[in-house]
């Protein structure tokens, strides 16, 4: 149901913006969206989530100030901002919309940062 895309390698301090478009027939109108990472060897972590009703966005301790979540409806799609990435966001990417009994989830889109 979802489609991320947008990842590829990008240098130390570049930015990327990484989108999650929901596939023919599913609509992201009112579902929470939130964006997880994996990185190799590591376990899935958040990274930052917006609630269905408010638009509240909740981020993890480590993406407070460079990462941003935003999201059209008029496109279907969400979105994530990375500023000033490091080595250390490299990573599968992926989004997701909590649903019940199982939550959907992308893909992912791999991110490398590396010089």
């Amino acid at each position: 149901q979802l489609v991320e895309s947008g990842g590829g390698l990008v240098q130390p301090g570049g930015s990327l913006t990484l989108s999650c478009a929901a596939a023919s027939g599913f609509t992201l109108r009112g579902y929470a969206i939130g964006w997880f990472r994996q990185a190799p060897g590591k376990e899935r972590e958040a990274v930052v989530c917006i609630s269905s009703s408010d638009d509240r966005i909740r981020y993890a301790d480590s993406a407070k100030d460079r990462f941003s979540i935003s999201r059209d409806y008029t496109k279907n799609t969400a979105y994530l901002q990375i500023d000033g990435l490091r080595p250390e966001d490299t990573a599968v990417y992926y989004c997701n919309a909590p649903h019940w009994p199982q939550d959907y989830w992308g893909q992912g889109t791999q991110v490398t940062v590396s010089s």
